[in-house]
């Protein structure tokens, strides 16, 4: 076996040459300084990455050319060269790059001669360093300190100035802090101002009028110590024991008024400065919302009783208890029956609404069987999907499905909203999937279709009141808008949850869930 030393000295000079001009050549390349290697001619002969990228040339379109055409001053690089191949050590000078693009830029070029053992000139190499930042600080600081003896020259009659700069400034401040506070005290809305200690720093005078106390009495007190005075203690229950993100929630006083709370935190960069709370009086628009809603509600149920009335009279005629018709009577009437149901429908979903908004949307829960029910409502969609040419797809849960807390009516009604808004806004052909799977807490049910899908500036709407896509409203014109807010009520009246997912021209997915048996029992017991 060859020992370390003999492998050492049997090693070819020409190799260690080659490998020492090989890691010359790698070091160049990568080296962050502009570097190149010019001839006696000043002819380039070599340039490195960084080269490249400070002038804007590539290798093939620089190398072999002079020097002297990355700059503008010709004469002085012209004589800064020549001095090179005159002296032994580095010289260094300013001169203005010429780029590729046109672009001048000051560098600092620093050149050293090559010389061979017998101190022959072989050229020279030259490195170039961007400068411009440099030479701004000094511009900047050339002005700063004209600028600084300036300012020391007239300190004294800037002195006088600054004094009364102050105190014209101190009138300002205080007319501008007493016009706040004028603008403050008469604002129709509360305000409550706390530090960022939790403690009241402010009470305006609507805020003593909302809950009759005295600002005297609040400012200073913690959140926690709101709780001890009557009247504003509803505000600390609100609010908890600090306010940490912005929300909103209503309020509800002795005297009856309703009130907006609006509770913001006031933050200046990553430090928190303390909270503002807003009171807005929202007592007349939940008076009149209540009147509409009773108005709604009185009326839908005089609507109902004549509509029921009338639908009972024609199917009897129809059914020919009357007697006797004919096929053109029979057709207008079915189409006179038709309408009067949609009538119903819709005086029946407004009632719902009203229902839902008074609290009065009763719900009985009774152990069923999920799939049961939607195999049962699937089955009642068959004929008409067949008349549209739709395929409807029923994918089961691998998984033994829970039995859920559910109230059979209004869990059907909500599964009806859901695929009648498939069916109708899918075109001829299309496809209708209805998927139901479960995991440890929950059965998760979905609906999707191949339709017109919904816009996505008009998302954020889908579970509003009287809302429908633009969309759809060019394909059916009929429709209340109350569906998909009446099945988001009752999937949430369940304890679950409802979303979509959807692309216009592409369809809709919507999925919601509900609680298996385990964990319903909350919703049991408010029953």
């Amino acid at each position: 076996m060859v020992k370390k030393e003999e492998q050492l000295t049997t090693r070819n000079p020409v190799e260690d040459l080659e490998d020492m001009q090989r890691y010359i050549e790698e070091l160049t390349v990568f080296l962050p300084l502009a570097f190149c290697t010019i001839n006696p001619l000043d002819i380039i002969l070599g340039i490195n990455q960084a080269f490249q990228d400070l002038t804007g040339y590539k290798e093939m379109e620089i190398i072999g050319g002079s020097i002297e055409v990355l700059f503008t001053e010709k004469k002085k690089i012209s004589n800064f060269v020549s001095k090179l191949s005159e002296e032994k050590e580095r010289i260094t000078k300013e001169f203005t790059l010429l780029r590729r693009d046109k672009k001048e830029i000051p560098v600092s070029v620093s050149g050293l001669a090559r010389r061979d053992e017998e101190n022959n000139f072989l050229g020279y190499f030259l490195t170039l360093s961007d400068v411009t930042e440099v030479k701004k600080f000094q511009e900047e600081l050339e002005r700063k300190v004209a600028e600084k003896t300036q300012e020391l020259e007239n300190s004294r009659t800037a002195l006088m100035n600054m004094l009364e700069d102050v105190e014209e400034a101190r009138k300002k401040a205080e007319a501008e802090r007493d016009k706040t506070q004028t603008i403050v005290a008469n604002l129709t809305d509360g305000l409550v101002v706390f530090d960022k200690n939790s403690i009241v720093s402010l009470v305006n005078l609507q805020t003593e009028d909302f809950f009759k106390v005295k600002s005297k009495d609040v400012i200073g007190k913690s959140i926690a110590d709101l709780n001890e005075i009557p009247g504003i203690n509803l505000l600390e229950n609100l609010l908890g024991m600090e306010i940490k993100g912005a929300y909103r929630k209503e309020l509800i006083t002795k005297e009856g008024l309703t009130l907006e709370v609006s509770a913001i935190p006031l933050i200046s960069g990553a430090e928190k400065l303390g909270a503002l709370v807003i009171l807005h009086d929202i007592s007349r628009e939940k008076t009149i919302e209540k009147i509409k809603t009773e108005f709604v509600s009185i009326t839908a149920h005089q609507l109902r009783t004549p509509l029921s009335s009338i639908k009972w009279t024609l199917r009897m005629l129809l059914d020919g208890d009357l007697g006797e018709i004919t096929d053109e009577q029979r057709e207008f009437i079915e189409k006179t029956y038709t309408s009067n149901e949609k009538m119903i429908s819709l005086i029946n979903d407004l009632l719902d609404v009203t229902r839902i908004e008074e609290g009065r949307y009763l719900y009985r829960p009774v152990l069923g069987d999920i799939e049961e029910i939607l195999q049962s409502m699937l089955a009642s969609y068959n004929d008409l999907a067949k008349a549209r040419r739709l395929k409807i797809d029923f994918k089961k849960s691998d998984k033994k499905m829970s039995k859920v807390m559910v109230d059979v009516e209004k869990i059907r009604l909500a599964i009806q909203n859901l695929l009648e808004n498939a069916i109708r806004y899918t075109p001829v052909g299309g496809t209708i999937t209805v998927s139901l799977k479960r995991d440890k807490k929950e059965v998760i049910i979905s609906i999707k279709d191949s339709g017109v899908g919904i816009p996505k500036d008009q998302r954020e709407r889908v579970f509003s009141k009287f809302f429908r896509a633009t969309n759809v409203v060019k394909m059916e014109t009929e429709g209340s808008g109350l569906g998909l807010f009446i099945t988001k009520n009752i999937i949430e009246a369940h304890g679950g949850r409802i979303w979509f997912e959807s692309e216009e021209g592409k369809g809709a997915n919507f999925f919601f869930t509900i609680p298996i048996k385990e964990e319903f029992e909350t919703f049991i017991e408010g029953f």
